[in-house]
């Protein structure tokens, strides 16, 4: 059959309408030119979206719809029988081969298979943007797609490289007259008119269904002027840049690789062999190079061109950070390199910022922070997130930076800030993190009221900010410490003190109130020490399971020369926590009974409902079960009635529940649990809550509703921050796993249960770990 039957079909059904071509291309958005040339037979190869679009224009329907589509499918064979040369011939927009498997990026694999999936369905013109830090891997991601996918698109695929890092990217101009060649158009018939050059481009693309793709893109406007209507196209275009400007149908921003698929593409391109041999050191290279493909394509490429290395060998040189990024060099691959393009991009007021957030711990940075490093902060920023120097947070107002980038600012830092204005830098945000932290946590302090101080305004968004910046109140906590900063070190710890009651974990309150007790010291401030030493012990009893050191810190702190009535119910109430822990019950019980008097002399009342509580624990532990019950009572009314703190009063209630639930009185304990859980969630207090659950969870199994007390203490165990309360949490799920018949569920618990009673030293952990042991014989 002749190739211009189709031609002559689409001339006599448009006539029988009748339609003029320019009514024929309103009706089906194709051009008047494409109709024209389908109809004189220059278009041999219609595409398949484009007959479907012209079945639609003409109406027709049943036999003739059939018959024509048949003749276009016809045409598009003929018409590659009769083009002996390639559509895509011009060695400039070939696409490069694939010299190592990609690795490690399945799921942005499957996800461009959807895309071309979208286009081959679509009426409009599908663009698909990649971005990602430099060495992030997008080019070798496209080529990929190029080589996977092509064959999927009738014409094929055409890559691009676009220069946009290079000093002269190319311009719309120039990447026009490339493609255009790459369509088999002779030299001879492009235009030198940019503006007519662009145009026949257009015209050349709009009948064709390619992938194209476009790499290493400037900006917008280096590839606005390409992106022409082809129904069935898909654009796949590759930047640092976020594109935010172009209305791209999809976007897959590309993330770092986390562990294992870094080793993976280490084993790639090393072997399996060597990286068998070393797999910890493999593990710490590919760690190193902070999951960055460029990086780890480097350090693999290092290792193969020197047999003589081990992976170790390699690991060391890495760890130290002033070379790192002179180690990650192999030939012309160069990460320093590659970050230095995007970093010479910048703007001035975004490259200051990019180096002084070197200063931060970090490797998340908020508006309110980055404001205390430069002025036009948040501009900065997203400057900074578009360039892909900088990531977007999971939380909003909140920016991410990967480690070797956090390398590499701090060399330009070195290099481009003036040392002086570094300092002063330095010194600004240390002390506006550690006057924030202090502010903040004072919004858990039962004693002093709190003032709204820059981000944070009340205690849910104290908290959220105290957690969120953790890393980096606390490096200026080390830091302050080493500058001798006494005043800003103690204040932070005096006021850290409610706060820990309920957050953070043991190694976290030894620091502080460590650091907390050499300030005071170094400040001649005797009753601060005691305080601070007293802090120190609770957390090393009660939340690192150390109460032989705790005892120490204990008496170090009643050695302290003071007179202080409150202080000296604080030693006491410490101290009864402590010799409980160590088995000391006539102790504890003793220094108990005397903290509730000395609270009482004070006039503290708070201090003496805490103590009353703790009394009855120690009493409840001593066997004595209405005493424990009376005094643990009274601190509950005694709060209620001063209307006190509803974290507080959660934390007596869950006392007073334990001891009711051991007399019998299970209906009251319960009660007093679901109104303690009920406190705890009106603050979002997940550790208060799991401390509930954990009481439920006993008086439940004790009580025999096994399948309710296990779903309680699965709950708790994920929160549970006391050192003791994970092991009783696992060594009673082990033994509701045996009352169920799943003997390897129980030895799985009793098997993590031992392992967290070596952490701690107490004889009742000890007595439990026999236990345990037995059990696993």
């Amino acid at each position: 059959m002749s190739t211009t039957a189709f031609g002559d079909f689409l001339r006599f059904y448009r006539s029988r309408v009748p339609l003029t071509q320019e009514e024929l291309s309103e009706r089906t958005g194709l051009s008047t030119r494409a109709i024209s040339d389908m109809e004189r037979g220059r278009t041999l190869s219609p595409q398949f979206r484009t007959v479907q679009l012209l079945v639609g224009g003409l109406g027709l329907r049943g036999e003739e719809a059939a018959e024509f589509t048949a003749l276009a499918r016809v045409s598009r064979v003929a018409g590659a029988e009769e083009r002996p040369d390639a559509p895509f011939a011009v060695t400039s927009c070939s696409l490069p081969p694939v010299l190592i498997e990609l690795t490690g990026r399945e799921s942005e694999k499957k996800l461009l298979d959807g895309f071309a999936a979208d286009a081959s369905s679509s009426s409009r013109l599908q663009i698909a943007v990649v971005h990602g830090a430099p060495g992030a891997g997008k080019t070798a991601l496209a080529v990929d797609a190029g080589h996977r996918l092509g064959a999927r698109f009738a014409d094929g695929c055409v890559f691009l490289d676009l220069r946009g890092t290079d000093a002269e990217p190319l311009t719309p101009d120039k990447a026009a007259h490339r493609l255009l060649r790459s369509f088999g158009v002779d030299e001879r018939q492009i235009p030198a008119d940019p503006d007519d050059k662009l145009s026949l481009y257009r015209s050349q693309l709009r009948d064709r269904t390619v992938l194209l793709v476009l790499d290493n893109a400037e900006n917008e406007a280096q590839v606005r002027p390409l992106l022409a209507s082809s129904p069935g196209t898909l654009v796949l275009l590759t930047s640092r840049r976020t594109m935010t400007g172009l209305d791209a149908r999809h976007r897959l921003p590309l993330e770092l690789l986390p562990l294992n698929r870094s080793v993976e593409l280490l084993r790639a391109v090393t072997g399996p062999d060597r990286l068998d041999a070393e797999p910890d050191a493999a593990e710490r290279v590919a760690e190193l190079c902070g999951g960055l493909p460029l990086a780890l394509l480097i350090a693999g490429n290092r290792l193969t061109s020197r047999p003589q290395w081990t992976i170790g060998h390699l690991a060391e040189q890495l760890e130290d950070e002033r070379r790192r990024l002179s180690v990650l060099r192999a030939g012309d691959l160069q990460v320093r390199a590659a970050f230095e393009i995007s970093y010479h991009q910048l703007s001035s007021a975004a490259a200051t910022l990019f180096r002084r957030l070197a200063l931060v711990t970090s490797p998340e940075v908020s508006v309110a922070l980055a404001a205390v490093l430069v002025d036009d902060a948040e501009e900065s920023l997203e400057e900074l997130a578009d360039a892909s120097l900088l990531g977007i947070s999971e939380t909003p107002g909140r920016y991410t930076r990967h480690d070797l980038l956090h390398v590499f600012a701090a060399e330009r830092l070195e290099l481009d800030d003036d040392p002086a204005a570094v300092l002063k830098a330095r010194t600004r945000l240390r002390h506006w993190l550690l006057d924030t932290a202090t502010g903040a946590a004072l919004f858990f302090d039962h004693d002093m009221p709190a003032e709204r101080a820059g981000p944070v305004h009340d205690k849910e968004s104290a908290a959220r900010w105290l957690e969120l910046e953790l890393e980096n109140w606390r490096g200026a906590l080390r830091s302050a410490v080493a500058e001798g900063e006494h005043d800003r070190v103690l204040a932070l710890a005096q006021a850290m003190h409610w706060y820990s009651d309920m957050h953070g974990v043991g190694e976290l309150w030894r620091e502080v109130f460590s650091a907390g007790a050499h300030a005071a010291r170094r400040l001649g401030n005797a009753k601060g020490a005691a305080e601070q030493l007293n802090y120190l012990s609770w957390a090393l009893y009660a939340l690192c399971g150390r109460p032989h050191e705790a005892l120490a810190v204990h008496e170090e702190a009643a050695a302290e020369p003071i007179d202080d009535t409150l202080t000296e119910a604080w030693n006491c109430y410490y101290g009864s926590a402590i010799r409980r822990r160590l088995g000391e019950l006539e102790k504890a019980v003793s220094l108990g009974r005397r903290s509730v008097e000395e609270f009482q002399r004070a006039g503290y009342l708070i201090g003496e409902n805490l103590a009353l509580s703790l009394l009855g624990l120690m009493l409840h532990t001593a066997g004595d079960l209405g005493e424990a019950a009376e005094v643990q009572q009274l601190s509950v009314d005694q709060h209620r009635k001063a209307g006190g703190d509803d974290e507080l009063l959660s934390m007596l209630l869950i006392r007073l529940a334990t001891t009711l639930a051991a007399a019998g009185q299970v209906i009251a304990a319960m009660d007093l649990l679901d109104e303690a859980e009920s406190l705890f969630h009106r603050h979002s207090n997940t550790a208060g809550t799991a401390r509930v659950q954990h009481g439920r969870g006993v008086v439940l199994m004790d009580a025999g509703r096994f399948g309710e007390a296990r779903e309680q203490l699965l709950a708790a165990l994920g929160e549970a921050r006391l050192s003791d309360h994970r092991v009783e949490i696992m060594a009673r799920l082990a033994e509701l796993a045996d009352a169920a018949g799943d003997s390897a569920q129980a030895r799985e618990y009793r098997v993590r249960a031992l392992a967290e009673c070596d952490r701690y030293d107490t004889p009742a952990v000890r007595v439990t770990a026999a236990k345990l042991v037995a059990a696993l014989k």
